[in-house]
C-alpha cells in the first residue's frame, strides 16, 4: 500500500461512513415527535431511542473490541457497516416501540466498534505526524453529521414520514460500505492480542484513567448547552425557524473548521495543545452565557462554540492512544475504545445536567454547568502534565517512534 497516495481516499471512506453513523446518533431527537403519536408512548418513552443507544456505543465498544481484537480490520469494518444497514432497517420498519429499540441497539453496537476501529486505522494509513490530523479527517464526517445529517433526517421524516428518516440512514450507510469495499486497503496490520485483563491493565494505569476522565469532562462540556441549541436560539435570541436551518449550516462549517484545526495544532504535542482548546472552549462558553439573550452577539456566540465545541477530539483520541503505547502496548485498540465510551459519557452528563437545569428554569445558566466540567478537566491536565513530568514532551512526540 503506498500510504501517500492512498491515505486520502481511505479517510474519505473513513469520514463518510462516520457522517453516517454520526447521523443515527441523534436523529430520533428530531422526530420524537411522530414516533410518539405511531406508537402511543409517552415523551420519556421516546427519550429512550436516545439514551440507549448511548449506552449500546458506552458498553458495546470496549466489549466488542475485546471480541474482534483479532479480525482482520477491512472485514471487520465491512461487518460493521453491514450491521449498521441492517439496524437501521429494522428500525425503518418496526411494527413496534420495542423492535424499533433492538434496531436502535443494534446500530449502536455498531456506531461503538466503527469509531475505536477507524480512529485506529485512521491513524495507521499516514505517516505519523499526521496522526492527528488523519483522526480529525474520520471524526470530520461524525461531527458535521451532528448539525447538518439530523435535520436533514427530521426534515425527511417531517415531510415524508420517520420510517423515511430511517432508510435515509440506511442510504448512507450504503454509501460509506461501498466506498470501504473500494478504498480501505485489505491488509492492514492486525493490533496485538488482548483479553479481559486489558481492562484492569489499563484502568490501574492512572495517566490512561486520567485520560479517560479528561476525555469525558472536556468533550461533555459543550452538551449543557448545545442538546438545547435550537431552543436558544429561537427563545432567548430571537432568530425564527427558518432562520435557525441556515444558522445550523454555518454552526456545522465552524465544527468542521474547529476539528480540523484541533487536529493540525494537536498532531506533535496533544496534551498541551488540549490545554489550550478547553480554555478556548471556556471563553466560548462563557461568552455564550453573557450574550445568551441577544440577538446578534448571541449568534457570534454561538458561531464560536462551534468553532471549539469538538476541536479537542482529535487530540483526545490521539493522546490516549499514544500513552497505550507507552503503558500497555498490547491493548492500543482497548484503550482506544474504552475512550469512545468516555465520549458518550460525556454526553451523557452533559445532557442530563443541562436537562436539570432546564427543568429548573435555568436555561440561561447552561453555560456554567459546561465551564464546571471544564475547570474540572483543566485540573486533570494539570496533574497529568506533572505525572508525565519532563517526559511530557518527549510522550508527545513519541508517536514518531511508533
Amino acid at each position: 500500500m503506498n500510504k501517500k497516495v492512498s491515505s486520502n481516499w481511505i479517510l474519505l471512506s473513513l469520514a463518510i461512513s462516520a457522517f453516517a453513523i454520526g447521523s443515527t446518533e441523534f436523529i430520533s431527537v428530531g422526530i420524537m415527535p411522530l414516533l410518539t403519536k405511531t406508537f402511543n408512548i409517552s415523551l420519556t418513552q421516546g427519550g429512550l431511542t436516545v439514551s440507549i443507544y448511548a449506552l449500546g456505543i458506552m458498553f458495546g465498544a470496549p466489549i466488542l473490541a475485546l471480541l474482534t481484537n483479532r479480525w482482520d480490520r477491512k472485514k471487520l469494518l465491512i461487518g460493521i457497516m453491514f450491521s449498521f444497514i441492517i439496524g437501521n432497517t429494522l428500525a425503518a420498519l418496526a411494527p413496534s416501540f420495542l423492535i424499533l429499540l433492538a434496531g436502535r441497539v443494534i446500530a449502536a453496537l455498531s456506531h461503538g466498534i466503527f469509531m475505536t476501529i477507524a480512529s485506529l486505522i485512521a491513524a495507521d494509513v499516514v505517516t505519523p505526524n499526521k496522526r492527528a490530523s488523519a483522526i480529525a479527517v474520520m471524526f470530520t464526517g461524525l461531527t458535521v453529521a451532528t448539525i447538518t445529517g439530523v435535520p436533514i433526517g427530521t426534515f425527511i421524516g417531517n415531510n415524508f414520514g420517520w420510517r423515511l428518516s430511517f432508510f435515509f440512514l440506511v442510504a448512507l450507510g450504503l454509501v460509506g460500505l461501498i466506498t470501504n469495499i473500494i478504498l480501505v486497503p485489505n491488509e492492514l496490520p492486525l493490533p496485538k492480542p488482548t483479553s479481559i485483563k486489558g481492562l484492569w491493565k489499563i484502568l490501574k494505569q492512572p495517566q490512561l484513567l486520567l485520560i479517560l476522565l479528561i476525555t469525558a469532562l472536556g468533550y461533555g462540556a459543550t452538551f449543557p448547552v448545545y442538546t438545547y441549541l435550537t431552543t436558544v436560539l429561537n427563545k432567548n435570541m430571537g432568530w425564527s425557524q427558518s432562520a435557525i436551518v441556515i444558522i445550523l449550516i454555518f454552526y456545522g462549517v465552524a465544527v468542521a473548521i474547529g476539528n480540523t484545526l484541533g487536529g493540525k495544532w494537536a498532531n506533535k504535542r496533544p496534551l498541551t495543545a488540549l490545554l489550550k482548546m478547553f480554555v478556548g472552549l471556556g471563553i466560548a462558553l462563557i461568552v455564550m452565557r453573557f450574550t445568551i439573550n441577544l440577538h446578534f452577539l448571541g449568534l457570534l456566540a454561538v458561531l464560536l462554540l462551534g468553532l471549539f465545541a469538538f476541536m479537542n477530539v482529535p487530540g483526545l483520541q490521539l493522546y490516549i492512544v499514544q500513552l497505550a503505547e507507552k503503558y500497555t502496548p498490547n491493548e492500543v485498540p482497548l484503550a482506544s475504545a474504552l475512550n469512545i465510551s468516555a465520549f458518550n459519557v460525556g454526553i451523557t452528563v452533559g445532557s442530563t445536567v443541562g436537562g436539570q437545569m432546564v427543568a429548573q428554569n435555568q436555561l440561561i445558566n447552561t453555560p456554567w454547568a459546561g465551564i464546571i466540567m471544564l475547570v474540572l478537566g483543566i485540573i486533570l491536565i494539570g496533574i497529568l502534565i506533572k505525572m508525565e513530568g519532563s517526559g511530557v514532551k518527549s510522550a508527545d512526540l513519541d508517536l514518531e517512534n511508533c
